[in-house]
């Protein structure tokens, strides 16, 4: 710069040789991009490079979520109703999930025809017609209800028998994975005995229910087939929750 003593025609000469020190100085701050930003380059004085962010947001759409990969990651926001869960398979550890149906869950079964008991013998109730049966609580015809997969939980349970053993000692309840939890117990003289069933029980997922019968005639007796009067044979599990 030029002194206090520096004449006028020495000016443009010394703003000359100013303007090249500040150039060079300088040169460090020209150039770069759109977005870019200034980053020292070292520790000497005006030392700078022009530098890209690396954590810029990769967020697009309204409700995306900043989330990390092995680098910063968008999670794209979820539809309606879905809600965050950690997903340890998941690029970003995160994933949106759909709750399950929130309806009605459980299984009502009755018999078609009726079925015999042999004298003495303690014999499992078949029920070969689904009257509803929304999760495959019923596989078969040999008289189980079994709690599928997703499903462990308390369970309303009811059940109505009727069977045609007059003037005998006769027997029945519900068996869990074959031992018994309910009993109801009938020495009759009239010409039939109604059971009924109707608990709560806590049931894991592969439980499971059947309802059973013991009659000492001395003949064979019957259980009755369903019908839409007092004698109607059901057995039925509504699902209350976890």
């Amino acid at each position: 710069m030029p002194t206090s003593s520096s004449l006028v025609t020495n000016l443009p000469a010394d703003f000359n040789t100013f303007g090249q020190g500040v150039d060079t100085s300088l040169q460090d701050l020209l150039g770069g991009t759109t977005g870019q930003v200034l980053s020292k380059a070292s520790g000497t004085n005006m030392d700078f490079t022009w530098v890209t962010p690396t954590d810029q947001t990769p967020l697009t759409t309204k409700g995306d979520l900043f989330t990390f990969t092995t680098v910063d990651a968008r999670l794209g926001v979820g539809t309606n109703g879905q809600y965050l869960v950690a997903d340890s398979t998941a690029s970003t550890g995160l994933a949106w999930a759909t709750p399950a149906a929130t309806g009605f869950v459980g299984v009502s079964l009755t018999k078609s025809a009726a079925q015999s008991i042999p004298n003495a013998t303690e014999t499992v109730v078949t029920f070969d017609t689904e009257v509803f049966d929304t999760d495959g609580f019923h596989t078969s015809t040999d008289g189980k209800i079994t709690v599928p997969s997703g499903k462990a939980g308390k369970y309303l349970i009811t059940a109505q028998i009727m069977v045609n053993s007059s003037g005998s000692q006769t027997q029945g309840g519900m068996r869990k994975n074959g031992t018994g939890i309910f009993t109801y117990y009938s020495s009759t003289t009239g010409t039939a005995l109604m059971m009924l069933v109707n608990t709560v029980v806590n049931l894991a997922v592969a439980d499971y229910l059947e309802i059973f019968v013991y009659q000492g005639s001395g003949v064979a007796k019957d259980v009755l087939a369903n019908s839409y009067t007092p004698s109607a044979t059901v057995f039925s599990a509504t699902y209350l929750g976890a």
